[in-house]
């Protein structure tokens, strides 16, 4: 069986990647697990990843706790939260396939846009709460 987390971030990217005002906002190619080198802003990347378990006394299952990060160096906050508002009403309570898995639920837990001005960028978290269990 494929990691319930592996499979949980192909969907979410495959999701992010799917939608057309998400990829006219932020551009094709813009949505990385990892960052390549000086890439053109605005984008998208994968962060922190917990999985834990959430078994009962009958069935399998995972609690993942996942973010998702949003990168703008636009003047001011309405690029990033723009794409932040895309980015939530695409993941939460979504029902995505999870290849060999089931998503139980799929909830928004948090977001928080600040200003980094080390690096002139907005940067955006965006934190979500999964339970899946193994498919039968």
């Amino acid at each position: 069986m494929t990691s319930a987390a592996v499979e949980l971030q192909k969907a979410v990217y495959a999701t992010l990647s799917a939608d057309a005002g998400l990829i006219a906002l932020i551009g094709a190619d813009r949505i990385h697990d990892h960052a390549p080198a000086h890439l053109a802003f605005p984008y998208v990347t994968f962060g922190r990843s917990t999985v834990s378990d959430w078994a009962t006394s009958t069935e399998d299952g995972s609690e993942h706790i996942f973010t998702v990060h949003v990168w703008s160096n636009a003047r001011g906050k309405s690029q990033a939260l723009e794409i932040m508002a895309i980015i939530g009403g695409l993941l939460h309570d979504a029902e995505l396939s999870v290849a060999e898995h089931n998503l139980i639920n799929l909830r928004q837990e948090f977001e928080e846009l600040r200003y980094d001005a080390d690096n002139d960028v907005y940067h955006g978290t965006l934190r979500y709460r999964a339970v899946t269990e193994p498919a039968a």
